[in-house]
């Protein structure tokens, strides 16, 4: 078990590729804390793990909510290991269509939420002279998509502050890398018309959508020892989408 004894929190921990990941580092023997803004399903979700998993209410958009979230963690465990930055929202929208509530929201969740959890984490990690911080970002933070102009900027704006958070915490001991998954067969996904998610499988050279647990597994190497020395990586899990 590579994660034996470690720490993990898990933002978005309560559904899809969040939760393939909070059963996956379970399996590798972390202490996973499950952070969602449904702490009901995020309960759900720690009692079906069992022993060594505990769920948390969170917003990852307000700086009380993640530093409460942060201190409750590091008061309960002593320390954490490994933040995965795994919340994520969309709300899709042609440019021209696309509200300012509807960008906010999207800017809100998915970049300055990697931000503030990040931020409440690092001085614990610096004070111990270790630590991994994980950030979901997409492939459409390398390509763009139609309709997600919110969406693509904050995946793309994760990269960059993936790349400067290593550089920053890198002297400290601390590891920061990216995931960028493809088409991940997800609630999010569901949503996207059949004939939409047929053509994505025709282009995908596996010509398929990825599994949640295949994500999971990425992260949970990541996180590990295995991966000591990779910081500022960018790793796309994406059936071959993007080549």
């Amino acid at each position: 078990m590579r994660l034996q004894g470690k720490v993990a929190l898990i933002t978005g921990g309560a559904q899809g590729i969040g939760r393939a990941t909070a059963e996956r580092f379970a399996r590798e023997g972390a202490i996973v804390v499950i952070a969602d803004l449904n702490l009901p399903r995020g309960e759900e979700v720690a009692a079906t793990i069992g022993e060594g998993a505990f769920a948390l209410e969170l917003d990852v958009s307000d700086a009380a909510s993640v530093q409460a979230a942060v201190e409750r963690v590091l008061a309960q465990e002593g320390r954490v290991d490994i933040l995965v930055n795994n919340a994520g929202i969309t709300r899709d929208a042609r440019t021209v269509k696309m509200t300012e509530d509807q960008f906010d929201a999207v800017v809100a969740v998915n970049l300055k939420g990697v931000w503030l959890c990040s931020r409440a984490v690092a001085p614990a990690m610096i004070a111990r002279g270790s630590g991994v911080i994980l950030n979901a970002s997409s492939i459409v933070g390398l390509a763009g998509n139609f309709g997600q102009a919110n969406y693509a900027a904050t995946k793309a704006g994760v990269i960059a502050m993936t790349k400067t958070l290593a550089r920053e915490l890198g002297p400290s001991g601390i590891r920061v890398n990216a995931v960028a998954p493809g088409f991940i067969a997800t609630d999010m996904v569901a949503t996207v018309p059949a004939k939409v998610v047929q053509a994505l499988e025709e282009r995908t050279p596996l010509r398929r959508l990825g599994r949640p647990e295949e994500v999971a597994a990425v992260y949970a190497f990541l996180a590990s020892d295995d991966a000591s020395f990779i910081n500022g990586a960018v790793i796309s899990v994406d059936g071959g989408l993007t080549l």
